[in-house]
């Protein structure tokens, strides 16, 4: 059987895909995650993989190894790695139910990222089945935390990476079925504010608001977004009570650049903004960044070229850009490890509650990837 013959069945596969969907999995909710990672694990251990479930820390759930049967196995081969977390909480599916309308297939975190991570393992599965051999080793890593940055599995990501000679990560196509050479750099920061308390009806001038003053902060940190570099800032939170002059209050930032750079240089004047104004003590601490993966670089682009090859046999042509949003491949591409995202399935609507893929891109992008995993070292 030759590989465009494969048997990828879309139907099939979005009935396979329908339980990973049902199973909500934001990121803050560790429980939630890991019931996520049951059915991964469970799919992983059906394909004939030695699993691993590895304990989550820092509050997040577990991730899932899987090593598929190999004679080389423990030798540098192919990681496919991908996150099983998403930005949608608990409740989400009843706005955004599964479904299957005009050609589409929606659901909370289906697009970004779980059809990416299915049609990888489903690709494996046509190979296996069709006893078509992998010339290289071929391990999945799925984690649960790359929403907020990888804070907990980045050490995880890495060391596997160095350990293999491709990373390929399904996160979602570009349009006009495009797929990822580079990202951009970002950082993210915890800002803080700290006044004084006071009764906010019986003395309220006695009192100094760290919401009022984080306000002015939010304004001024987003008025530094500039061309080269970005800022957004969300998930603000304070007191509960009304009653009381807030003296506390926080938010998280995200920053985003081309360059390596300009990210340091934004990062040095967020960092700068740290001190007392207006009564107030205001704080700034870097959380978590994603290096820049720099676009272009040999190894990957010659890993592009196979996968161009590939794509273009079927009768698809596979543009490669350069992307804004942060991926696991940031830390891949950064280590100088060949790397190629964005394998995974066309849609819109990424952390909306418009999300959504397009079905008919299930089979191709399975029947690609299935391509990379029977190329790849041979």
């Amino acid at each position: 059987m030759s590989l465009p013959e494969l048997p990828f069945d879309t139907d099939a596969m979005i009935a396979g895909l329908r339980p990973w969907i049902e199973c909500e999995s934001p990121t803050y909710d560790a429980a939630a995650v890991a019931r996520m990672m049951d059915l991964v694990a469970f799919d992983c251990a059906a394909l004939g993989a030695t699993v691993e479930i590895i304990p989550g820390r820092m509050g997040f759930g577990p991730s899932v190894r899987a090593r598929m049967p190999h004679p080389d196995l423990g030798k540098p081969g192919i990681l496919v790695s991908g996150h099983m977390d998403t930005v949608h909480p608990i409740g989400t599916l009843a706005k955004n139910p599964f479904r299957v309308e005009g050609g589409r297939v929606y659901g909370p975190g289906v697009q970004d990222m779980k059809s990416g991570n299915f049609i990888a393992l489903e690709a494996m599965r046509q190979l296996t089945r069709a006893k078509i051999a992998t010339p290289l080793p071929v391990t999945f890593l799925f984690t649960p935390d790359e929403e907020v940055g990888s804070p907990s599995t980045r050490g995880l990501i890495e060391t596997e990476a160095l350990a293999n000679r491709y990373f390929l990560c399904p996160e979602p196509a570009h349009p006009g079925n495009a797929v990822t050479t580079g990202r951009y750099a970002i950082a993210r920061y915890e800002i803080a504010c700290s006044g004084r308390p006071s009764h906010a009806g019986a003395d309220v001038e006695g009192g100094v608001s760290a919401v009022r003053e984080l306000a002015r902060r939010i304004l001024e940190i987003e008025a530094m977004t500039t061309p080269d570099c970005t800022f957004s800032v969300n998930d603000v939170t304070s007191g509960r009570w009304v009653n009381c002059v807030p003296s506390f209050a926080r938010a998280q930032v995200l920053s985003m650049a081309k360059e390596q750079a300009d990210l340091d240089a934004g990062t040095a004047r967020i960092l700068a903004l740290a001190g007392e104004r207006n009564g107030v003590a205001f704080t700034v601490e870097t959380t978590v960044v994603r290096p820049v993966w720099a676009n272009g670089q040999p190894e990957t682009m010659a890993l592009y070229e196979v996968a161009r090859a590939l794509s273009a046999e079927m009768g698809m042509e596979l543009p490669c850009v350069s992307s804004g949003g942060g991926s696991d491949a940031n830390f891949s591409g950064a280590l100088r490890i060949a790397s190629l995202c964005s394998l995974g399935v066309a849609g819109a609507g990424l952390h909306t509650l418009d999300e959504h893929i397009e079905a008919a891109s299930l089979p191709l992008r399975a029947r690609l990837f299935a391509g990379l995993l029977a190329t790849l070292g041979g």
